[in-house]
């Protein structure tokens, strides 16, 4: 596993970790911070999941960077981010630490970081480096807000770049709505703001992990029927039914597709619709999900599409059994 490696620069000696509060940014649920004692650790995560997860395993866990003796960084997918991540480590603590697969682009970020400081040490191991840094100006790396079509975005959200392929299918497809609505997953509120468009919805439930995601739909979705909830979509407890459910669920967890993810958003959304309610979802047209929507729904209908992506919509949703 990646956190092996900052074991074996402990225990090896090539790496002397100062004494005080360490940072550990964006490790995602199961990290191995072994190696680190725990009441020196505080967990820096905007993503809801492994929030509630570090949380349970009795960590520390913030938001905002503390201050502290190290920081770790766990490098994230997306290149842009991972250097956010790294200005803001290198701001709150004299000693930085980042840990990443050769996939994630650890290679290209060593290369950019000895552009301006040289490292203390470098670990290879498990297809990945560990190298740790003091010093450096990486101000320039701080993540800065985007306006994509007229939406503001950052740097490591689902689709920055604009609206995603599969929301714009959805969103050609979807018909005015009415009463209580919820988007699951719903990101920088690209979705919410078309169904905004529709008098007759009288509140929208956002419901999203990623906190930084949640912050742009903030700025993006001023209207006040609008209601914005930092939180697991597949666990969230609403406090009335929902007329409609809206999604693009996600299918990734970190590189690795996961349809078992859509399939939950299928079953939260079955358990937050009023009986006559319906479910309007995109999702890529390989993705199996529709065992999971025959059990969870008496209708299911394909209503539109792409090539690349399926619309499916939902009614009827089975009641919860026992």
């Amino acid at each position: 596993m990646t956190a092996s490696r900052l074991t074996l620069a402990l225990d090896s000696g090539a790496l002397d970790l100062p004494e005080g509060p360490v940072a550990v940014f964006g490790p995602p649920a199961g990290f191995d911070l072994s190696a680190l004692p725990r009441e020196r650790v505080t967990i820096v995560s905007h993503f809801a999941p492994d929030v509630a997860r570090w949380n349970a395993a009795g960590f520390s866990v913030t938001r905002e960077a503390p201050d502290a003796v190290a920081a770790l960084v766990v490098l994230p997918r997306a290149k842009d981010a991972a250097r956010a991540l790294i200005a803001e480590a290198s701001t709150c603590a004299p000693f930085v630490l980042v840990d990443g697969q050769k996939h994630d682009g650890v290679d290209s970020v060593l290369k950019a970081v000895k552009a301006r400081v040289t490292p203390g040490g470098v670990i290879s191991k498990a297809h990945g480096k560990l190298f740790w840094f003091s010093g450096g100006d990486f101000s320039d790396w701080t993540a800065t807000d985007r306006v994509v079509e007229g939406f503001v975005t950052r740097p490591g959200v689902f689709s920055a770049d604009g609206p995603d392929k599969g929301s714009q299918a959805l969103a050609v497809v979807l018909p005015p709505l009415k009463g209580r609505v919820a988007d699951l997953g719903a990101g920088w509120g690209f979705l919410a703001r078309h169904i905004l468009a529709a008098e007759a919805v009288t509140r929208l439930d956002l419901i999203e992990a990623d906190a930084v995601a949640l912050d742009c739909a903030r700025r993006n979705i001023t209207d006040p029927r609008a209601a914005f909830h930092w939180a697991d979509a597949t666990s969230f407890q609403p406090e009335h039914p929902y007329d409609t459910v809206v999604s693009n669920p996600p299918f990734h967890v970190g590189r690795a597709g996961d349809p078992g993810l859509g399939i939950a958003f299928i079953a939260a959304a079955r358990r937050m619709l009023t009986p006559q309610g319906g479910f309007w979802m995109v999702a890529n047209r390989h993705l199996p999900y529709e065992d999971a929507l025959g059990r969870a729904f008496a209708d299911v209908e394909e209503v539109g599409g792409t090539p690349g992506f399926k619309v499916i919509h939902a009614t009827r949703p089975h009641r919860l059994r026992g």
